[in-house]
């Protein structure tokens, strides 16, 4: 009984495979800077980076990073 519930909640899971909404020849839109939520990202990373050193909270707003830390 175990194994056929098993096997059923298997196969309710792989029928329900994420496809992507966008298609190849639909990229394009989105890659359209209009699509983007910043007017000018370097600015904005520049901001960022002015408010990260100012308030000692690096990456606390989720910005990349990583390596030795020597920045």
């Amino acid at each position: 009984m175990k194994q056929l519930l098993l096997l059923l909640l298997l196969a309710g899971i792989t029928g329900c495979s994420i496809q992507p909404w966008v298609k190849p020849y639909e990229r394009q839109n989105m890659a359209d800077p209009i699509m983007s939520f910043d007017a000018n990202p370097v600015a904005d990373a520049y901001t960022h980076h002015v408010y990260q050193s100012r308030e000692g909270a690096r990456g606390a707003e989720g910005g990349g990073g990583g390596g030795c830390g020597c920045n």
